[in-house]
């Protein structure tokens, strides 16, 4: 007897990526009416289970070291939030000769939010109109005035804390009150006071009042371990449980997105994907489908989606996907504070990090560098973490009683700092398919080339004096310095290799500031973008992304409010257009 096959499942919307954009993406577009399904790479998260805000080390095999002591200073320590790796196991990237790049990925439903610093900055207006301003790089298609009205969405719903200050382009938003300043933060708060620097409450997506049936923070400062009452923001805490709750939203966890199917009139019909449960492939379909896998991520996906009329990737008519690969320039520095050891041992009440932040304050201003930065610190009588004492240990002699007086004397006494800036991007900086490297799943994997521009290497420069001036105006003592590889004696008398003179700037490896973006830009021209102003790709028309892979600069701002502040905007327009019956 013939066999009728049963209907094929279509969904409204796919969206594959469970992150800042993608739970955005899901929450905008399920509340609107739309039916949503959503791949996610990893397992789902049960924040009972999985996190570790209250957990003590001896609770934790190895203490939270692993094996070996091989989470020793990563941030994928077993005493943390299940946040990602640097390497994964079957899930190889590769790098081009000669070139130094680190690639942080999230295996599990909510990926980086669960585990992100929460420093919610909004881009300001010069950000979205860069090269106007000094004939570097592109302008974006939007305006900052586009966008403001979904950063007031996103943080009226999301919960970020901070204080209205007018400083120049970095603008004010919807804030709750702010924590007071700790003891270590007043130290740097007077520093930077003598020195011109502004110094202000931070920008975090953290509770400091009850919000949308989550409870404000209780100040145990250990955000980057998770939080099971949700007080800080995560994609799967607070925007996917939105989403669920509508009735309309479905979760396929360990399905790892192979290829992006079109239809015979061009248009995306469904989505290939790994279920690593079974090792089994499966399709899943829908009328329109939002790319959210983190830039990186985003662009392997449209890039092995090749085709007879996209022989080089999805929408990658103009060759752009993979391109524009920034990071944001990095640099630290650590400094010893004596008057701390007078203190009395108290409580390190706040949030997990900074209270007060400095944001970029010569914006107008002459400078060796274009663009600027921002400088993030912290340091006091927090938990210490794995590997906390490893710069005691290694300083002084000895064992028992001693080193035990030296960890207690030095505990709570060292400030860091650490700037974050932006990267303008370069030719050399890129993401492609390695041709001969496949990962278990028979998925080509990425391969980078990176190189940070003489700009970048001078910005971290001016980081490296800057932090000097900040820990020794404030009474402290440099610990160590990044920049001694510029007294090395094996290059006196000829030029610095690229390699020595990021050594001697200060500046750090690429990707290692988890801040890369700008792999499928948007632009008005779709000869030199992939996107229009809504992110959807100017060659198919159902096809939309978003996560940091659209934007066009990488400002001197953490990238993750306006990942999410874009990801609504467009979700609004791929409601509209679906309401029209345009999709």
């Amino acid at each position: 007897m013939a066999q009728i096959a049963p209907a094929r499942k279509v969904y409204d919307v796919c969206v594959i990526g469970s992150g800042a954009g993608g739970g955005t993406a899901a929450k905008v577009l399920t509340e609107g009416g739309l039916s949503v399904v959503m791949l996610e790479a990893g397992p789902a998260l049960n924040p009972y289970k999985d996190f570790k805000e209250h957990v003590w080390p001896y609770e934790l095999a190895h203490r939270g070291a692993d094996v070996g002591g091989r989470a020793r200073h990563e941030l994928n320590s077993e005493f943390m939030a299940p946040n990602g790796f640097w390497e994964i196991e079957g899930e190889p990237y590769t790098t081009a000769p000669d070139t130094q790049f680190r690639w942080f990925r999230s295996r599990i439903e909510g990926g980086r939010t669960n585990h992100w610093g929460r420093i919610a900055l909004r881009f300001g207006p010069a950000d979205f109109r860069a090269r106007s301003i000094d004939g570097r790089g592109d302008d974006w298609p939007i305006a900052y005035e586009e966008l403001a009205p979904y950063y007031d969405k996103v943080e009226a719903y999301i919960g970020v804390f901070g204080t209205k200050e007018n400083v120049p382009n970095a603008p004010d938003g919807v804030f709750l009150p702010p924590p007071k300043p700790r003891c270590t933060e007043t130290i740097v708060k007077k520093a930077c006071d003598r020195l011109g620097i502004i110094c202000i409450p931070s920008r975090m997506a953290i509770l400091t009042q009850p919000l949308n049936g989550r409870a404000a923070c209780h100040y145990c400062a250990q955000c980057g371990r998770g939080c099971v009452t949700a007080a800080n923001f995560s994609s799967s805490q607070v925007m996917l449980p939105r989403a669920r709750s509508t009735g309309r939203f479905t979760l396929i966890p360990n399905a790892m997105a192979r290829e992006i199917v079109l239809d015979k009139s061009g248009k995306v019909e469904a989505v290939s994907y790994i279920d690593k449960t079974t090792r089994g492939e499966n399709r899943v379909y829908a009328r329109a489908f939002v790319v959210a896998a983190s830039a990186c991520e985003s662009s392997r996906l449209l890039l092995n989606s090749r085709s007879n009329s996209f022989p080089d990737g999805l929408a990658n008519g103009s060759g752009v996907i993979g391109r524009y690969l920034t990071d944001s320039v990095g640099s630290s520095l650590a400094g010893y504070f004596p008057q701390l050891e007078k203190v009395p041992a108290h409580n390190h009440d706040g949030v997990g990090g900074m209270h007060l932040y400095m944001p970029w304050w010569r914006f107008g201003q002459k400078n060796d560098f274009l663009r600027g930065y921002h400088i993030e610190f912290g340091g006091g009588r927090h938990m210490p973490g794995v590997g906390g004492f490893d710069g005691v240990c290694a300083q002084y002699e000895g064992y028992g009683p001693s080193l035990k007086q030296q960890c207690r004397k030095s505990y709570g006494n060292v400030i860091g700092f650490a700037g974050r800036g932006e990267m303008i991007p370069n030719e050399k900086s890129y993401c492609e398919i390695d041709p001969n490297v496949v990962d278990e799943w028979g998925i080509p994997v990425l391969r980078f080339h990176w190189e940070w521009g003489e700009n970048e290497l001078k910005m971290s420069k001016h980081m490296q004096e800057t932090f000097r001036e900040i820990i020794e105006t404030g009474g402290g003592t440099v610990l160590g310095s990044r920049t001694q590889a510029s007294e090395d004696h094996s290059t006196e008398g000829r030029a610095l290799t690229d390699s020595a003179k990021a050594k001697a700037s200060g500046i750090s490896e690429g990707g290692t500031i988890i801040h890369e973006l700008g792999t499928v830009r948007m632009g008005n021209d779709p000869k030199t973008s992939a996107l229009n102003r809504n992110c959807q790709a100017h060659s198919v028309k159902n096809l939309f992304v978003a996560d940091a892979a659209p934007f066009v600069t990488n400002a001197d701002k953490n990238p993750t409010l306006t990942i999410m502040a874009l990801s609504w905007r467009t979700s609004e327009y791929l409601l509209e257009q679906a309401k029209k019956g345009d999709i």
